[in-house]
């Protein structure tokens, strides 16, 4: 067995030993994380969008999530220290057959990876989605699913929060056994809705709608499965 696979499966072990006592402790020494990837993709793009959402998921659904975002690389071990990790961008995205074997294995081992599309991104992360798992289908969530059902209700699911090509916002996902580990909102843009209001001047309906939805996936991730 290669050495990159026994790693992952330790970490994969801590992880899911730390998840399962998520609801025991303390939630104040928890972060989230930015995923940083190759291929020319701006991995890095709204810089202000995860430090508001936590902001707004402390004050309003209970957490205590610190406000230091990290950030962290497909293919680093480190990842298996955050529960919820957030990629997105406009462009390519490429993924190593080690980065995706430890994408895969963080998500197995209970970490949740929500993909927001910035527009441009969706005809290279579908190839890459298949690297990760190329025997689980990507689908289209059912409006029922408990993810648009936490705190704040969604009863006709994802919002729309940038026009984008004008096709409807869809909320994609992968399932294993059951549980979601990664969530593909696609033509919705929550991430620029989470942004400082004055970057991309949405209305104050839009941004609370991005960060009501942000917050439900936060709840969904921290309480509502592990």
């Amino acid at each position: 067995m290669r050495y990159s696979t026994i790693k992952s499966i330790v970490f994969a072990t801590l992880i899911l030993f730390s998840f399962a006592v998520f609801s025991q402790k303390d939630n104040s020494s928890l972060q989230i994380a930015l995923l940083k990837y190759n291929g020319g993709g701006d991995w890095y793009a709204n810089p202000t969008s995860l430090t508001n959402l936590v902001s707004f998921c402390n004050k309003n659904i209970g957490t205590h999530i610190s406000d230091k975002i990290e950030t962290v690389s497909a293919g680093d071990p480190a990842i298996f220290n955050y529960p919820f990790v957030h990629m997105t961008g406009h462009g390519n995205v490429i993924f190593s057959g080690d980065e995706a074997e430890n994408l895969r294995n963080y998500m197995l081992g209970g970490g949740f990876l929500h993909i927001d599309d910035n527009y441009g991104m969706d005809q290279f992360i579908r190839p890459e989605l298949k690297k990760i798992f190329p025997d689980i289908e990507l689908v289209e969530l059912p409006f029922s699913h408990p993810i648009f059902h936490q705190k704040y209700d969604f009863p006709n699911g994802l919002p729309k929060i940038h026009e984008h090509e004008g096709k409807r916002s869809q909320a994609f996902g992968i399932l294993y056994q059951g549980r979601l580990v990664c969530l593909y909102t696609f033509e919705c843009d929550l991430g620029d809705g989470w942004e400082n209001s004055e970057v991309h001047g949405d209305s104050e309906e839009k941004r609370m709608e991005a960060l009501k939805m942000g917050a439900n996936l936060i709840q969904y991730v921290f309480t509502a499965y592990h």
